[in-house]
């Protein structure tokens, strides 16, 4: 570890990185199925560490930057940040699928033999229809306020987010009151010693990673690699493209129009983010390495332990370009042709799918059951799609949480210099 860790870390992660990708398709194009099996078996809990090491520290992070960036914003300025962000998200799920659906047409999906490929994966489909159906509005609010301990304990973003977010409000207000001032004070002081804590903790995870990776990476290819010469090719070539796209062209033109500079150098600050998402398939896994690259770039935390949480729960441009392939790809495979309200249709409902995806189980395939069905699909062939889709998203899915952790780093850094709060810079009043 020690000679290693003389090499810088991003060029030990990329060569973990590498070696995983070049041994895991050697693995599941030459290894026998015992023989494979075996090796799965051995590096899968390897990179399992990682990913349980990552959420072991982002849920205090979250809680602790949160009441701290809270109750360090002046109260008229956080609902207006706040509110930015939020609007943010909205736009940029908006543009995503409108993009994904103009991307699914020009590209055209295709697939051959999938009605036996569906096959193989309908099992997985008939389990997860039980438990498809919407849970509501109003379980929705009434789910963003819930006993935060049993939130934490949970998982769940958004709750933690909320309570977190009022607690640090209400510290500020007793602060500006001079109400117990000392007190609330020194709560903050203790709070800011847990946060730093934290993310020393993060430094000695840092220094995994690289086998972490390698581990995560190598059971991704060997599991999953032969899918991408298989008769998914076409499938991927799709998702593959509308990532790219939006990481390299659309994100990067955001950058320049809004803050007048190179987006090609924030992209290159936030590879470590981006790779991570990638062989995690985690945008939860993710956030302490987002925390870090924001850190480092200088955004203010009383933003990014705000928009960094919350993009990761509610922005999903991945999911935004992934759906609508597999709705296109329906149409050609039952022969439908899709009239523009169908479209208008497609678009408001992948938007608005994608905005709960960090509450569902199952991830972006089980939110195609309600988009296909509201794409007038009968059920037998929204079965035949999502079995489809269950075979190949474990590939997907790392293209997809690469575009949305991107997404997520984009909207915070764009925000933080719009508002003044990179280099710790104020906000502005």
């Amino acid at each position: 570890m020690s000679k290693t860790s003389r090499f810088p870390l991003v060029w030990r992660i990329l060569a973990g990185f590498l070696l995983g990708i070049a041994l895991g398709l050697a693995a599941s194009r030459l290894a026998a199925p015992d023989t494979l099996a075996r090796l799965l078996a051995i590096a899968s809990p390897f990179g399992s560490v990682l990913v349980s090491m990552l959420k072991m520290v982002v849920y205090p992070i979250i809680f602790f930057s949160l009441v701290l960036g809270a109750a360090s914003m002046p109260l008229r300025s956080s609902g207006r940040i706040g509110g930015t962000v939020i609007a943010w998200y909205f736009a940029t799920s908006l543009f995503a699928t409108v993009f994904g659906v103009a991307m699914a047409f020009a590209l055209n999906p295709r697939m051959a033999a999938a009605s036996e490929t569906a096959g193989r994966y309908m099992d997985g489909v008939k389990a997860m229809s039980a438990s498809s159906a919407s849970a509501g509005f109003g379980t929705f609010l009434t789910s963003l306020f819930q006993n935060p301990f049993a939130a934490l304990a949970e998982g769940k973003f958004l709750p933690i987010i909320v309570f977190a977010i009022l607690f640090g409000l209400a510290a500020r207000a007793l602060v500006d009151s001079g109400r117990s001032r000392a007190s609330v004070e020194a709560m903050l002081q203790a709070c800011d010693g847990v946060q730093h804590a934290a993310f020393k903790l993060i430094d000695w995870v840092m220094e995994y990673f690289p086998f972490g990776v390698f581990a995560l990476t190598f059971c991704n290819f060997a599991e999953n690699g032969t899918l991408l010469f298989g008769p998914y090719v076409r499938i991927v070539a799709c998702v593959m493209v509308g990532v790219a796209a939006m990481i390299l062209v659309v994100y990067p033109l955001a950058v320049f129009l809004l803050c007048r500079e190179n987006p090609y150098r924030l992209l290159a600050r936030i590879r470590q983010p981006l790779l991570t998402a990638f062989v995690t398939r985690s945008s939860a896994a993710t956030l302490p390495v987002s925390f870090r690259a924001m850190d480092e770039i200088g955004v203010s935390r009383s933003l990014s332990s705000f928009s960094l949480p919350l993009g990761a729960t509610i922005n999903m441009d991945g999911v935004c370009v992934h759906l609508p392939v597999f709705v296109i790809l329906a149409g050609n495979m039952f022969g439908l042709h899709h009239t523009a309200g169908e479209l208008a249709v497609l678009v408001v409902s992948v938007m608005f799918a994608s905005i709960g995806a960090g509450g569902i189980p199952g991830g972006s395939v089980f939110l195609l059951f309600m988009v296909l069905e509201n794409m007038g699909l009968e059920p037998e062939q929204v079965a035949t799609v999502v079995a489809l889709a269950l075979g190949i998203n474990p590939v997907l899915d790392m293209f997809e949480t690469c575009c949305n952790v991107a997404g997520d780093n984009v909207c915070t850094y764009i925000v933080a210099r719009r508002a003044k709060l990179v280099g710790g810079a104020p906000a502005a009043e």
